[in-house]
């Protein structure tokens, strides 16, 4: 944790080195959370790209060293949120087009294609929710304030949207009538 301080401290101070190196500790997490929200390869690579780019522009605005990881992926969000938005209005006229997602290699090739069509499954804004809780590992609190809504909302939002996809992954019929 200190030497990822340091980091930021010397990317601040204009460490272009420092700054690379960051990038190196937050790439996989971020890449694999854009891969799960936007389900395009071309269009994560595209919003992890701009993140990057804007992390680096605004880093000197960065208040704590500690607050990097949780910071750039609130600015990651906001780029998912925005292609899902585009998204959604494209929807009608193009499918989305299906992709392998990684996931951890303790999972057979069946559960991963479970999974990644039960996830598929979901609205865009409960596979953001669901992507920021286990891909990378921020709680209800970080993820209200990354999305700008309230905490019991995350949490209800976090419930459902697990409870259906168990219901998807168990091939209960009950997530039809969530």
């Amino acid at each position: 944790m200190a030497e990822l301080r340091n980091l930021v401290a010397a990317a601040k101070a204009g460490d272009k080195d420092a700054f690379a190196r960051l990038y190196e500790e937050v790439y996989k997490d971020l890449y694999r959370f854009a891969l799960y929200c936007l389900k395009n390869q071309e269009d994560a690579e595209d919003a992890v790209s701009e993140t990057v780019l804007d992390a680096w522009q605004g880093l000197s605005g960065l208040r704590q060293e500690d607050a990097f990881r949780p910071w750039v992926f609130k600015i990651l969000s906001a780029k998912c949120k925005r292609r899902m938005r585009i998204y959604a209005r494209r929807r009608n006229e193009t499918d989305i087009e299906d992709v392998v997602i990684p996931v951890p290699n303790d999972f057979q090739d069946g559960e991963m294609l479970e999974l990644q069509a039960a996830m598929n499954r979901l609205s865009d804004e409960e596979r953001l929710i669901l992507s920021l809780q286990i891909f990378s590992g921020y709680d209800s609190a970080e993820i209200s304030s990354m999305l700008g809504m309230n905490r019991n909302t995350v949490r209800s939002k976090q419930s459902r949207a697990l409870g259906k996809l168990k219901a998807f992954l168990t091939g209960g019929n009950s997530a039809k009538n969530l």
